[in-house]
């Protein structure tokens, strides 16, 4: 049988699962709902939906599962391909991506409408992440942002009961700690191949990262200046490792043997704690919000959003699924199949979460969440921020120079975007 023109002749090879994403013309035809997810949230799913059922027996639903080291560019060549699913997960810093290509759906309508969400109920820099250009085009599934992760224990005999507010709080405590722990360990861990601390710390500013709509670099601006004077200041004074986390032999038994006290990292690492570290120092950690320039300061907001994309036919029917999702009882047990964490605040209130002591921080931390720039071209630039800092730590570049070679490399990788938004472009 001869296909028709343009159509049924390519497949998408998905991953782990190894199922085939039919084309366009062919999922078309088929009654049930594409989904795409990720990682172990792709595992889960399909439990998870089986409630949905319950409620929308005529709504069937393939997941279709993709592991993250592929994801992305899946994604893209599915929209290169005319094969986009109907719905899927995506990380939020891929939406603005996928918004330029005009791959998603708008979903302000169906946010607003009968089976419609709560924004006031969602952590306001959680949902920010998901707007362009004033516009919905993702919905929160679960989040993720930075903390401080610290030893409590080591904290007491530096001589303080409560963790660090400000900078200038957090430097004192690590000197202090410092002087306990000997000249062979140091306070805190910013390993060199990751940009997330820093950018975390950057997000405390006012200033935003990128200025002119993210046509340029604004890494010579003061805020951004003073914060880069503080992260270095933390190897120059030898409370922190110039090194990678591979590096470090082992995280989990370097913060048990106090080779570092504090440690700026996500949820994840909750249960790796509980797992790893020895029982006579399960009570000797904890967790708390990060400090900032004169109190507790923004982080990140970071996460995966439910996406509809433009091409399905059935954006009704995979609106249903993605608000089913984003109820407050279902996020609940997602958290308690995941760990993930939910973007609603009233989802907080089941037991599990209200009881953890290491959660509660990851709590409070989200309410002063904030997107990082909303630009295709920003994991790129981040990638440069973390090359930077690395060769100013190392003394390759001079660190009054490091400003001044950031707004270099990220204009050049925002020509292209300048090109388009000067032409007006979409």
């Amino acid at each position: 049988m001869k296909a028709a023109p343009g159509c049924c002749r390519r497949t998408l090879l998905l991953g782990a699962a190894a199922s085939v994403a039919l084309p366009a013309c062919t999922a078309q035809r088929d009654p049930a709902l594409r989904f795409w997810a990720m990682g172990r949230e792709g595992e889960v799913v399909t439990e998870l939906l089986q409630g949905f059922y319950k409620e929308q027996p005529d709504v069937p639903v393939r997941v279709e599962q993709l592991p993250w080291s592929a994801a992305h560019e899946k994604l893209l060549t599915a929209f290169a391909g005319n094969a986009t699913p109907d719905l899927a997960q995506l990380g939020n810093t891929w939406l603005p991506e996928l918004v330029a290509l005009g791959a998603l759906e708008p979903l302000d309508a169906l946010a607003k409408g009968p089976r419609g969400v709560d924004q006031a109920d969602y952590f306001a820099g959680i949902w920010d992440t998901n707007v362009v250009a004033g516009q919905l085009y993702g919905l929160p599934w679960y989040v993720d942002t930075r903390v401080l992760f610290y030893r409590r224990d080591l904290l007491a005999q530096a001589g303080f009961n409560a963790p660090p507010r400000s900078w200038a709080e957090w430097l004192q405590m690590q000197h202090a700690i410092k002087r306990v722990v000997g000249p062979d360990k140091y306070a805190t861990l910013l390993p060199l191949n990751e940009y997330d601390p820093l950018v975390a710390l950057s997000l405390q500013q006012s200033e935003p990262l990128l200025r002119e709509g993210g046509r340029f670099g604004n890494f010579r601006s003061a805020d951004f200046g003073r914060t880069l004077d503080f992260y270095l200041s933390m190897y120059a004074q030898k409370l922190a490792p110039p090194a990678s986390s591979n590096e470090v032999a082992n995280v989990w038994n370097e913060f048990a043997r106090g080779y570092f006290s504090f440690y700026i990292t996500g949820p994840w690492n909750i249960g790796e704690f509980k797992r790893r570290l020895p029982a006579e120092l399960q009570q000797a950690w904890m967790t708390a919000p990060l400090p900032g320039p004169t109190g507790p300061g923004a982080s990140t907001a970071g996460g995966s959003s439910l996406a509809v994309f433009a091409r399905s036919p059935r954006k009704a029917a995979a609106w249903k699924v993605v608000e089913y999702l984003s109820r407050p009882a279902v996020q609940q047990q997602f958290h308690a199949m995941t760990g993930n964490l939910p973007p609603r605040r009233s989802a907080w209130q089941g037991q599990a979460l209200k009881d953890d002591v290491y959660t509660a921080a990851f709590g409070a931390q989200l309410e002063l969440a904030k997107a990082v720039p909303k630009v295709p071209e920003w994991e790129r630039i981040a990638t440069e921020l973390r090359v930077v800092l690395e060769a100013v730590v190392h003394g390759d570049v001079p660190a009054s120079r490091a400003a001044v070679e950031l707004d270099l490399r990220a204009d050049r990788i925002l020509e292209k975007r300048r090109w388009m938004l000067d032409r007006g472009a979409a």
